[in-house]
């Protein structure tokens, strides 16, 4: 079969807007909120200025923003709500406590039942609180019984994932494939239509993250306070009283047996960056950039008689560093905080929680800060903080939501709301699965209930909502909306089934699984499935067969985010916690990924052609 004829010159230009879209969205330096926002005004300019008509009727630039109002953002939002509302209250925490003293008993089934449970609860809520929960419950265990937290980490995190698949509302991405399919008026899925096959899968793929993958990962250093934790960048300031003035760098390094290692100097109102020769002469306000563990940072502080310094905050007499009292701790920027997207400047850090933050860890590595002050550093989700402040302090920090302590010792709190929080997600979930109320009703009353009952604030509820999720949906379905209205999809799908000639109905729909879930650890997940559904069901439309199979088939592929930290937000705070690699991720996530193409194609073909 030939290669089809190109489309209108409408159709042209939104599929190259689409490729500058999955551009932008793999662009670290610039922020998802506006790369998404980009996509919007750039489709808007397009229709605006050159209009486009569909069978005489014009199509509307306008229609575009009709993403912001959508049955499947609005589902999002109200789920995000709900998944903030269970973990504030505590009505995970019985869970996590029998969790932790069946750790006791057998290693082995608890981390059989450790992967089941999240993959459980991740099918009914956002798999962000389920990890937040699981993370101290098994680093405390590594840390009781001496042992390496590695083989349990990434694997958990990937159940959470494999479980997220099994329902309409385990994931975004399964909201926006089902929403869209359903607004085509291709099939209209249930809460449950599909938990058939991606049950089976996940069985298979839990069956590997129990006995293989933690085979498959080498010993990895736990991001830990207390166990020799990840190397940190930070700054030491020279005072006034410090023992060190005047001395050379050859000095001081002889001072710490030879352990300091200093990365560069910066000097002067300007901090300009001066190299630390051997005979360089250190005078006060010298900030030396160093790079090395928490507990070698504190040592050095206290050999040096220099302060750790922040880039923010000046220690002073009201917040000493040098107290008694005073320890470090690591802290995760997870969804909900407040803070993502903001600095620390911004979201007035010190001086509301009286501590100092001396060094960030982003994505495994020491973050780089340069000049810019880690003050001036817009946070990510995912995040590591080296904070340093009184006991008391750090405890306050435990309790706040979008903040996780990575130490395990302390669990979840738990209120008397939880049985509330947790009755209300059963409703909103039975009450869709019965067919009483479509799931964007429901969980917009399960949130008004949540309000009501005072489980949840205003300012919570707001805090647990996500620009860069309300953004990338709208995009994703401008995106999605364009494509169809243009015919840019149907020659994607007339495209596809060419190079696919010869292939089997089966084999065409295995190989589009097969593109989703490249391109889903690539780019965003959600834009991944808003692209593809379109095509999927262009795709069954030239081959004259059913749209449902092919419109799974970019669902699950669509969920396969496993072989990069950087394919889903829990896949980071997992990296950071278990100190992995990105390689670790590949070396557990690529056959994970293989695996479950596999079972799913071949359980789609059974069940569906």
């Amino acid at each position: 079969m030939s290669i089809p004829d190109l489309p209108n010159n409408h159709a042209l230009a939104v599929l190259l807007i689409t490729v500058f879209a999955l551009y932008l969205f793999r662009r670290e330096d610039t922020p998802l909120e506006t790369s998404s926002l980009a996509v919007i005004t750039i489709l808007c300019l397009l229709f605006a200025l050159f209009p486009f008509y569909v069978d005489g009727n014009h199509f509307e630039p306008s229609s575009l923003f009709f993403g912001f109002g959508h049955e499947a953002l609005v589902t999002v939002c109200s789920l995000m709500i709900i998944g903030h509302g269970i973990v504030s209250t505590g009505a995970l925490e019985p869970i996590g406590r029998y969790l932790a003293k069946l750790w006791k008993i057998s290693p082995s089934l608890s981390l059989l039942l450790t992967l089941i449970l999240g993959g459980g609860l991740s099918a009914f809520i956002n798999n962000t609180p389920v990890v937040v929960l699981l993370l101290p419950i098994l680093i405390n265990v590594s840390l009781r019984t001496q042992t390496d937290s590695s083989p349990m980490l990434l694997p958990m995190g990937l159940a959470t994932l494999v479980g997220g698949m099994t329902t309409t509302i385990g994931t975004s991405t399964n909201l926006l494939v089902v929403s869209i399919a359903k607004n085509m008026g291709a099939v209209e899925f249930g809460l449950f239509d599909f938990i058939q096959p991606a049950l089976i899968a996940s069985v298979v793929a839990v069956l590997y993250l129990w006995l293989i993958a933690p085979k498959l990962l080498p010993n990895r250093t736990p991001s830990m306070p207390d166990t020799s934790p990840r190397l940190f960048s930070a700054y030491l300031n020279i005072n006034e009283e410090s023992d060190v003035n005047d001395k050379t760098i050859a000095e001081i390094i002889k001072l710490t047996d030879g352990q300091l290692k200093i990365e560069s100097i910066q000097r002067g109102p300007d901090y300009r960056n001066i190299i630390p020769l051997p005979d360089t002469v250190l005078v006060t306000g010298d900030r030396l950039k160093v790079h090395d563990y928490p507990d070698r940072l504190k040592e050095f502080e206290t050999v040096l008689g220099a302060t750790l310094f922040s880039g923010l905050h000046k220690v002073d007499e009201e917040h000493p560093l040098n107290a008694d009292k005073q320890t470090l701790a690591e802290i995760v920027i997870i969804a909900g905080s407040g803070i993502e997207g903001k600095t620390l400047q911004q979201a007035n850090f010190i001086r509301k929680y009286a501590i100092s933050v001396v060094a960030l860890h982003r994505a495994g590595k020491a973050m780089e800060t340069g000049r810019n002050s880690i003050g001036n550093t817009r946070l990510k989700i995912g995040d590591v903080l080296l904070v340093q402040g009184e006991t008391e302090q750090i405890d306050l920090l435990k309790a706040k939501q979008g903040m996780l302590i990575i130490d395990g010792a302390e669990s979840l709190p738990q209120t008397s709301k939880a049985p509330v929080a947790l009755g209300t997600l059963l409703a909103v979930v039975l009450s869709s699965a019965l067919g009483i109320l479509p799931i964007e009703i429901s969980s917009v009353c399960g949130v008004l209930i949540l309000l009501l009952t005072k489980c949840l604030n205003w300012e919570e509820a707001a805090s647990a909502l996500s620009t860069q999720v309300i953004l990338i949906v709208a995009a994703s379905l401008a995106l999605g909306s364009a494509m169809m209205t243009t015919g840019g999809a149907e020659y994607i799908a007339q495209v596809f089934v060419a190079l696919s000639y010869g292939l089997p109905p089966g084999g065409i729909l295995s190989a589009l699984m097969l593109l989703l879930a490249i391109l889903t650890n690539i780019v965003s997940n959600n834009a991944a499935a808003v692209i593809g559904t379109p095509i999927a069901i262009s795709v069954a439309s030239q081959l004259n067969l059913s749209p449902e199979p092919f419109i799974l088939a970019v669902l699950f592929g669509a969920n396969l985010s496993y072989a990069t930290p950087m394919a889903y937000k829990t896949n980071l705070l997992v990296m950071n916690a278990g100190g992995y690699q990105f390689s670790d991720f590949m070396r557990v996530g690529i056959p994970l990924i293989l695996l479950m193409w596999i079972t799913l194609s071949l359980l789609l073909n059974w069940l569906y052609l």
